[in-house]
């Protein structure tokens, strides 16, 4: 009989005992990928620059593109040769004239977020700087270029 209530009170004690919460599996939550949001860049470059209108070689304005590109470009740039930047014969066969006039107007952004100019600043470390050019020199300049590549 006293292994009988010593059993029944070992039992009892036993079922009155609180069971533990049973834990909820844990499911480990990454955390939500951060999107990063790509800027689309176009093949005009960034800048001012969205729209060019392109005639014949207008010479006059050749002419003086020749006189701030010798003044303001010609220190880093040749027309033939790799300097201190790419040379610029056949640019404006290779990209938009919104393209390159944005590249002179807006160098630093043009560095930052266009791929084709971080390309040109991994293989010519010295970033361009922006040389202080209005609208209606960066597109003398341009005019320049063009009669530079088209032979006129």
């Amino acid at each position: 009989m006293k292994k009988g209530f010593l059993l029944a009170a070992v039992v009892l004690a036993f079922s009155c005992q609180q069971k533990p919460a049973e834990e909820a599996p844990k499911t480990e939550t990454p955390p939500a990928p951060v999107e990063k949001k790509e800027e689309v860049v176009s093949d005009k470059g960034i800048g001012p620059i969205t729209e060019v209108k392109l005639g014949p070689i207008d010479q006059a304005l050749a002419k003086k593109g020749k006189e701030i590109f010798d003044s303001k470009c010609a220190s880093c740039h040749k027309l033939e040769e790799k300097y201190v930047g790419p040379p610029l014969k056949g640019v404006t066969q290779r990209r938009k004239p919104e393209w390159i006039m944005n590249m002179i107007l807006n160098p630093s952004e043009m560095v930052q977020k266009d791929p084709i100019a971080k390309g040109h600043l991994a293989e010519y470390p010295t970033q361009m700087p922006f040389q202080n050019v209005s609208q209606e020199d960066a597109r003398a300049i341009l005019e320049y270029l063009r009669s530079v590549d088209e032979g006129k």
